[in-house]
């Protein structure tokens, strides 16, 4: 590992694991599926994702020009391309994938796989994988895969709609390694600033080539609730769940990180049930608890 990197290594620390940081998280992360069913019918994907990310720069620019926030240095490209894998790559992919009409269950349990690829990958970082470690990530993969059970479905799956899901998979155990290993410490504001601008950068163009985007956005339909999903999405998605991903990632290895993941289709099926009415059964319950299990084996030192 070069000296550059080396600086870059944040140590480990088991106090995150011990606040309110990680229930917020999985709390603010789950309302993602949420947003899409508000927001995706009046907007195309990557049209939506690129007015998120730009009214996330609206409002950081200000607090980091006011502020005057530190800007990184020697390590904005990495910030760019962690940001352009988390952002554009992980879910411009979840959005499109639901767009075409994938089943959401069927895309939480490709989106689901991650914990155990990032595992999988994490030699190469430098992290060990413990056994009992694997051994909570099997049951959390477990416990996704009989929350989503009832909703899996063939209808409306496509080799476009899988592609761009194991898109999104890719994406985000990629951005989340590429992140911990060469960029884990950065100011939030002036790094996310950097992120969401990259973003904004690559989804422009296209989305003017494949969405027809113009600058009057005729390609959305301006509606109470899609103007709400907007709104949660910059707010709670893109400022506070990001924010609060980023600590995790500073202050814990990739492998716990993630694993929390495993608990986002358990809480996003309990806000369905609650908002929309969906079904929630007793091997929802069921998995629910498994993906708990699995959770606490892998965080727990």
């Amino acid at each position: 590992m070069s000296n550059e990197t080396s600086k870059n290594v944040a140590p480990r620390h088991s106090a995150p694991w011990l606040s309110p940081m990680p229930v917020f998280f999985v709390l603010l992360w789950s309302t993602g599926f949420i947003v899409a069913k508000f927001g995706l019918p009046y907007a195309p994907p990557l049209t939506f994702l690129l007015l998120r990310c730009a009214a996330v720069l609206a409002v950081l620019l200000p607090i980091v020009l006011i502020w005057k926030a530190p800007w990184p240095k020697g390590c904005i490209g990495h910030i760019a391309v962690a940001g352009l894998l988390l952002q554009a790559g992980y879910l411009g992919g979840v959005w499109c994938a639901i767009k075409l009409g994938m089943p959401a269950g069927v895309t939480a349990l490709i989106v689901g796989m991650q914990p155990i690829l990032t595992a999988a990958c994490a030699p190469l970082i430098g992290e060990t994988v413990r056994p009992r470690q694997w051994l909570g990530l099997l049951f959390g993969l477990t416990g996704v895969a009989l929350v989503v059970y009832a909703k899996i479905t063939l209808v409306g799956l496509s080799p476009l709609a899988i592609g761009f899901s194991v898109l999104a998979l890719l994406s985000i155990t990629a951005g989340t390694m590429y992140q911990k290993h060469f960029c884990p410490r950065f100011d939030l504001r002036t790094g996310t600033v950097i992120q969401f601008a990259s973003t904004v950068a690559v989804l422009l163009p296209v989305a003017l080539l494949f969405e027809g985007l113009d600058w009057s956005l005729s390609s959305i339909t301006w509606t109470p609730r899609f103007i709400g999903a907007w709104m949660w999405s910059v707010f709670a998605l893109s400022i506070g769940a990001i924010f609060l991903l980023f600590q995790l990632i500073r202050r814990s290895d990739a492998t716990q990180v993630t694993s929390l993941l495993y608990l986002t289709p358990p809480t996003t099926a309990v806000m369905a049930w609650l908002m929309f009415g969906e079904a929630f059964s007793w091997l929802g319950v069921a998995g629910m608890l498994v993906a708990v299990i699995g959770v606490v084996c892998v965080v727990k030192k």
